[in-house]
């Protein structure tokens, strides 16, 4: 892999080199900007040495959470994502052995029973879900029967709307766009079917 998540060459690399750090990245991407979420782990391994799911799942709460904090800080809400990242990578370690790519290539899975698997990992949504196996299948090498259809509207070629179609600083500019415009006409929808219910005007 050679992804081109974020505008920091660091980070970008150990998100390609190491499977749990992209999960780790996926799982803080709600409520910020996607480089800074997928800048994270790169963060971690500078303040507790490694992105390692056994390092993390044991390391002691209080001191995750202050490397969490450290300025810059990996998230604006510390504490409940270093909670949610330790638990993920307990359930790594329980569940897959330690390896997150586990996830995505033991008993050479199909897509939606990667999507199962996902879905099942704490912090993960169904949309969650969705983008990262689109991830996986757009730039990851997965190629797991039914990907596209499992991932959804985000499996579609050229979908622009996630961090799947990252690949350059350009398409980062395309896929902010899209989302903002997206979240948007969502929101007017949302307005527009208030007014238009009981009691407002149709």
């Amino acid at each position: 892999m050679d992804l081109h998540l974020t505008d920091d060459t660091d980070a970008d690399r150990l998100l390609s080199e190491n499977p749990l750090a992209l999960l780790i990245g996926m799982l803080l991407d709600q409520q910020i900007a996607m480089e800074t979420a997928f800048v994270g782990p790169k963060k971690l391994q500078d303040r507790i040495g490694s992105v390692d799911a056994d390092t993390i799942a044991d390391y002691n709460t209080e001191e995750f959470l202050a490397a969490f904090k450290e300025t810059p800080a990996v998230h604006r809400f510390p504490g409940s994502m270093a909670e949610r990242v330790q638990k993920l990578c307990r359930a790594i370690v329980d569940d897959w052995g330690g390896e997150a790519s586990a996830l995505w290539t033991d008993g050479d899975p199909s897509g939606p029973e990667v999507l199962k698997r996902l879905k099942r990992l704490p912090g993960f949504g169904d949309q969650k879900a969705k983008i990262f196996l689109a991830l996986l299948g757009k730039q990851c090498g997965f190629t797991g029967e039914g990907w596209e259809q499992a991932a959804g509207d985000y499996g579609a070629p050229n979908a622009m709307r996630s961090v799947a179609d990252i690949v350059s600083p350009e398409t980062l500019l395309e896929v902010r766009e899209n989302k903002r415009a997206l979240k948007s006409a969502a929101k007017q929808e949302k307005q527009a079917s208030a007014q238009s219910g009981p009691g407002g005007s149709s």
